[in-house]
């Protein structure tokens, strides 16, 4: 699994965003701003030995990803809820839960969810986004 994301230059520095995570960051040249997304989501993970994976595309775009997947669906699923406010029991309400551990468990990494159930859990804490899956040939 990879986030896409795009680089770009904008004045003196270069610029990358991965839109999915909502995140940002720069470096003074390509090659540095590729590698503070990779310390960037690893800051974000934030769990010892996960490390990121940039893949540089054509035309400024490029995917980051990990061989953690658990982790990965974790920083998602955290992301978005808290970019919603939300809390773990606010969102495992909208999914219909009775107890907040039935969302918890794939936002910690306990469990890895199947697409649909990514795709329920995605609705749950950011309803008017949609899950788009494509395989790129980065």
């Amino acid at each position: 699994m990879r986030f896409p994301g795009k680089i770009y230059k904008d004045g003196k520095f270069w610029l990358a965003e991965i839109p999915i995570l909502e995140a940002m960051t720069q470096g003074h040249t390509r090659k540095e701003a590729l590698e503070m997304v990779a310390d960037m989501v690893e800051t974000m993970v934030n769990k010892k030995g996960f490390k990121a994976e940039v893949v540089l595309g054509s035309g400024g775009n490029f995917e980051v990803g990990s061989a953690d997947l658990k982790s990965l669906i974790s920083l998602l699923l955290q992301r978005k809820r808290e970019l919603s406010n939300l809390s773990l029991a606010q969102a495992a309400e909208r999914l219909g839960a009775s107890s907040r551990n039935s969302y918890a468990r794939y936002e910690q990494g306990r469990s890895v969810p199947t697409v649909g159930k990514l795709n329920e859990l995605l609705n749950a804490v950011c309803p008017n986004t949609d899950l788009v899956i494509s395989e790129s040939q980065v």
